[in-house]
């Protein structure tokens, strides 16, 4: 039960949009379940839930699409190198996108 209770707590922490939802539907689980819940599958669980992968993947769909336009070049070349480092792209990638984009 102590595994349970921890677990309850931490869910009744999350607020607002996807992590209430989440917190909802696990609550809802707990609910239903006879025995208690694994602490260490939570907490993997939860890991994978709120992981970066989702902010990696929507960088590099940023740093393909980002176009200079009428942006001032060192104001482009600023914020393209900080997306570049997010996305976590190599330099022959990174240049290739420079070129194209630039």
């Amino acid at each position: 039960m102590e595994t349970d209770n921890r677990i309850t707590a931490i869910l009744a922490c999350l607020r607002g949009g996807v992590a209430r939802i989440y917190a909802q539907k696990k609550l809802d689980e707990l609910d239903e379940e006879l025995g208690t819940q694994d602490w260490d599958d939570f907490i993997k669980e939860i890991k994978t839930m709120f992981s970066d992968k989702f902010k990696a993947v929507d960088t590099k769909w940023k740093i393909e699409t980002f176009k200079q336009g009428k942006q001032n070049t060192v104001d482009f070349i600023i914020e393209f190198e900080v997306l570049a480092m997010k996305a976590d792209t190599d330099e022959l990638h990174t240049i290739f996108l420079l070129k194209k984009n630039a």
